[in-house]
């Protein structure tokens, strides 16, 4: 199998990015109660101000990613932001760079539409995406959006300028 790994813009309706995503919710079924998962569905990543991507390894979707943009709101000060959404890789093809590729991706994105920050909401139980966003230069913050600060939650930002 080729090894190399492409980061492209993809259809959240592909049917192999739909059994990511159909993998994602179970991984966090099995972390949180349903109340807890704050997950976008495939009809809602196919709205326009949604980017998604998909990370290719060969013909077959190894990672999925998607940044939401977002209207100011209160408690991000009244400026617009890229919310990063359903961030998911293959857990056999995890520790090779797939989940950083697909952000920068994603931020470049919104960079492009002159969105300078971008926040994100992940669950404390997911100690590898906590530490993929940290190497990655985001650092927390407080909720925003609509999230509940439920104790399960942590929320991360970045500035993109």
């Amino acid at each position: 199998m080729n090894a190399v790994v492409e980061i492209r813009p993809e259809r959240a309706d592909h049917p192999q990015v739909i059994a990511l995503l159909d993998a994602l919710d179970r991984y966090l079924g099995e972390l949180y109660e349903p109340e807890a998962n704050h997950i976008l569905s495939v009809q809602e990543l196919l709205a326009p101000e949604v980017t998604f991507v998909a990370a290719w390894r060969g013909e077959r979707i190894v990672g999925t990613g998607a940044v939401r943009r977002m209207p100011g709101r209160p408690d991000t000060e009244g400026r617009a932001y890229g919310e990063v959404k359903r961030m998911y890789v293959d857990p056999a093809l995890r520790g090779q760079r797939i989940g950083e590729r697909m952000l920068e991706r994603l931020e470049g994105s919104l960079r492009e539409r002159g969105v300078d920050r971008a926040l994100l909401e992940t669950g404390q139980a997911q100690h590898a995406a906590v530490r993929l966003y940290e190497r990655c230069g985001y650092v927390r913050r407080a909720a925003f959006g609509g999230y509940p600060d439920n104790g399960l939650s942590v929320f991360m930002q970045k500035a993109l300028a």
